[in-house]
């Protein structure tokens, strides 16, 4: 079974952002991935975020991204370590707390939803870090230590990004950070795939489309890829599996870490009282006062448990056609909802403190009445579902993304600016440890996040075929994952948002003008010859 995880979380607030800053440029400028979340104050009209046509869903992210705001920015930085055992990664997380100085719509049910989960809005409105949106305002994106010259640090380091469900995430990013979005979806793609070169990952689209979980809300699809990893690293064979090292914080550093703890997965004998709903979608629209479980370590046991029961009566029945068996099936248990589908029993206020867009929670049909929903993740509020990315809850009437914080990880600190490595650092008297699931820090789920995608790249790697050239290894793992480059999930559909520059398409002039700033214009140039 997999073993409980304590994950260093650094959380930087206004007064402590020019001191933590070089950190996190290092960690950023080093790192192989980055994977990174967001919560946000709210996302407006559900319906619009799921209309059936990609152009008008991406009008309506817009409105939200230029009405609403980024309330907490986290990231999690994972630098593969060579001198280490395969597989082996640092991982650094952060939880920003942001204020936006201009006005932007705030959602009641947000809000409520957060409080519920740990929000403190009175520590954001005190020591929120200050940011304008659009284009530059207050400040230069390339001069001062403020949010949005730690986004420019984090164009110029090129490393793809991870998200999880993250169309919501790239257009608040873009707008608060960057500039004012394009009124066009291809122009949008196009400025990313330059803004990103490296690539962009979305978990939520592997999840589905390259490890075929059974759900894959955030909690869920952690939880269980830490549970395979962990088997795989006790199996006794030589099967590649993820491994974390975490930084140490010491003296006045401990003072801005808050530890979460992801507990070892439990016992399901003798418990199944589950809430099928929060099963396949990660949300439920009783919240705390449904009478079911809503244990996400009991419903990954449950599902497998399930599985297995199915495997066996399977081959019964094989055996038994004596070779003319049935195919095999590989959905969802026979219990659970399938997660790509719409529950019609559903209302548009039942997803109250849910991942507000494709992901995080379930989502809404647009194709169906105003109360009906389909599994959909978003960074509402807090990106995530009943327990922050913990549980990827659906997004609440008003929008907002919200996630769940429940995980066990490596984190990484930095003391004076030299790194001191542990595997898992022993908590003292004055480190907090925390583990409430309910707790919301959208750094712990972009720590969830890039796990997932590092256990789906030891997945990948264990795919291919014999052993290859080292030249022809490196070559292969700078692809990452081929199969998932910029492939970005939408809900509702079957196929993912490709982020690419379309020979119909153009980058917008705002986004041409960043580039040369970032980049420079020899560069621009060159990615861009027709400019």
């Amino acid at each position: 079974m997999a073993s409980s995880l304590v994950v260093p979380v650094i959380d930087v607030q206004n007064d402590t952002f020019k001191e933590l800053w070089p950190a996190m440029v290092l960690a950023i400028k080093t790192s192989s991935f980055v994977a990174l979340d967001t919560e946000l104050s709210g996302l407006g009209n559900r319906k619009s975020l799921l209309a059936e046509s990609i152009e008008d869903r991406y009008k309506a992210i817009c409105h939200a991204a230029r009405s609403r705001s980024i309330l907490s920015l986290g990231f999690a930085c994972y630098k593969k370590l060579d001198d280490k055992a395969a597989e082996t990664y640092l991982v650094q997380v952060y939880n920003l707390t942001l204020l936006c100085s201009e006005e932007y719509i705030i959602e009641p049910q947000s809000v409520q939803f957060l409080v519920q989960h740990g929000f403190d809005f009175n520590k954001q409105y005190a020591h929120g870090i200050p940011y304008c949106k659009g284009n530059n305002k207050a400040e230069s994106d390339d001069r001062g230590v403020h949010i949005r010259a730690l986004f420019t640090e984090l164009l110029r380091a090129r490393k793809p990004l991870v998200l999880h469900n993250g169309l919501i995430d790239m257009a608040f990013l873009y707008q608060s950070f960057y500039a004012h979005l394009p009124d066009r979806l291809t122009t949008f793609t196009a400025d990313l795939s330059e803004m990103f070169p490296a690539g962009i990952y979305d978990t939520k689209y592997v999840t589905e489309f390259e490890l075929r979980l059974t759900a894959s809300y955030l909690e869920y699809a952690y939880k269980k890829c830490k549970l395979d990893s962990s088997r795989r690293a006790t199996s006794g064979g030589a099967e590649p599996h993820l491994q974390l090292e975490f930084c140490q914080y010491a003296g006045h550093m401990s003072h801005y870490v808050d530890y979460r703890v992801c507990p070892a997965l439990g016992s399901v004998e003798g418990q199944t009282d589950i809430c099928q709903r929060f099963s396949a979608f990660g949300w439920c629209p009783n919240g705390s006062q449904c009478l079911l479980s809503h244990d996400t370590d009991l419903i990954i046991l449950q599902d497998e448990k399930d599985l297995g029961d199915k495997r066996s009566k399977r081959k019964r029945r094989k055996d038994k056609r004596k070779g003319k068996g049935e195919a095999a099936e590989d959905g969802a248990p026979e219990h659970k909802i399938p997660h790509m589908e719409v529950d019609p029993q559903e209302t548009p206020d039942e997803k109250q403190g849910a991942e507000s867009y494709p992901e995080k929670g379930a989502l809404m049909d647009t194709q169906q009445n105003e109360g009906e929903k389909a599994d959909i993740e978003g960074n509402g509020v807090s990106k995530e579902n009943v327990d922050f990315r913990n549980l990827e809850t659906p997004t609440t009437d008003d929008n907002t993304k919200t996630n769940t914080n429940n995980v066990e990880e490596e984190s990484r600190t930095e003391d004076r600016g030299s790194e001191q490595l542990i595997k898992k650092s022993p908590k003292t008297d004055n480190q907090k440890q925390n583990n409430d699931s309910g707790t919301h820090r959208a750094g712990f789920d972009a720590f969830m996040t890039g796990y997932i995608f590092g256990h789906s790249l030891t997945l990948n790697k264990k795919k291919r075929p014999g052993a290859v050239e080292k030249e022809q290894q490196e070559k292969e793992e700078e692809s990452w994952l081929p199969s998932c480059l910029n492939k970005v999930y939408l809900s509702c559909k079957s196929t993912p948002l490709n982020v690419v520059k379309s020979t119909f398409s153009k980058s917008s002039k705002a986004h041409v003008a960043k580039m040369e700033m970032v980049w420079g214009k020899s560069v621009v140039n060159a990615l861009q010859p027709s400019i």
